[in-house]
């Protein structure tokens, strides 16, 4: 194989391995950084013998991620209110005509599934990825991260009921998810109390994420009037010469506020029985520089 050649084959695959990345690290920079180093170890490696390039590209990142993300453990930093994962845009064009599988990798990318990936192990959140998002067998994904098959068949038991219990239920048809949030733009937009009530679910959550860098509640807040009435106190408060775009992010549609030409914040959804279940908002400015040129 040519380096030429090579290289091509690695672009080819790029998108299903930065897929795998940011779903284990949840951390766009941190998922590019893992595929460069992907792609570093597979220029210099002797490709002769690899039959099946693209298994033997997902376990050079996968096992680079996991390496990632017990450094991230080991390091124990504190975080500053909630966290929510870095936002990614998804676009998954004509890679993925089959309606079942958009919905899945939508899915195992959405702000609510990462979030409880974050408490998983390193091990279980790699095999929950590969299984769950890309379907991988298990007995390659044991050959991946040099486990035996029984073993990774009860990780991936015990994460998929870890993940069940926790995450929220939720919409994933995108043709509700923008109408909803587009009356629930303008609703907040215009300080309408009684119409953010209409669109929240009773129990609503609103998860804001700072990092301690601008403002955002510090707390999750909960049920409808306590986050109607911070939304319109938000909304009042403004954004200096805002403007607003809609991006597909994490697998749905949300919102890009921008203030003048910088990123000032991102805004999603959570949909079930017509109601707003959860908002999501991104505010810390160092999750947000990505978005720029989106």
């Amino acid at each position: 194989m040519t380096t030429e050649t090579a290289t091509d084959v690695f672009e080819a695959h790029r998108p299903v391995l930065t897929g795998v990345a940011y779903r284990m690290l949840g951390r766009v920079a941190d998922a590019e950084d893992v595929v460069q180093e992907a792609w570093l170890r597979w220029s210099g490696a002797d490709r002769g013998d690899v039959r099946e390039p693209r298994g033997y590209l997902v376990r050079i990142t996968t096992r680079l991620a996991v390496d990632r993300l017990r450094q991230i453990k080991a390091r124990g930093e504190t975080y500053v209110g909630p966290w929510l994962p870095e936002p990614y845009v998804t676009d998954f064009g004509d890679t993925v005509p089959d309606t079942a599988e958009r919905a899945v990798l939508a899915d195992s990318v959405s702000l609510a599934v990462l979030v409880v990936l974050e408490s998983l192990s390193p091990l279980e959140r790699a095999v929950f990825v590969l299984r769950e998002a890309f379907g991988f067998p298990y007995a390659d994904i044991a050959a991946m991260l040099d486990r035996g098959e029984p073993a990774v068949r009860q990780l991936a038991g015990r994460a998929r009921k870890h993940v069940e219990e926790r995450r929220p239920r939720y919409e994933v048809d995108p043709v509700q998810r923008r109408d909803l949030t587009e009356r629930f733009l303008a609703a907040a937009a215009e300080g309408d109390l009684d119409g953010l009530m209409e669109l929240l679910a009773p129990d609503v959550r609103l998860v804001g994420d700072s990092g301690g860098k601008s403002r955002a509640p510090l707390r999750v807040l909960r049920t409808a009037d306590k986050v109607g009435r911070f939304l319109v106190g938000a909304a009042r408060k403004g954004v200096p010469d805002h403007s607003v775009r809609f991006l597909e992010l994490n697998g749905g549609p949300a919102v890009l506020v921008l203030s003048g030409d910088r990123p000032d914040s991102v805004f999603q959804l959570d949909i079930a029985d017509g109601r707003v279940q959860a908002v999501y908002i991104i505010r810390n400015p160092d999750k947000l520089g990505s978005l720029a040129t989106a």
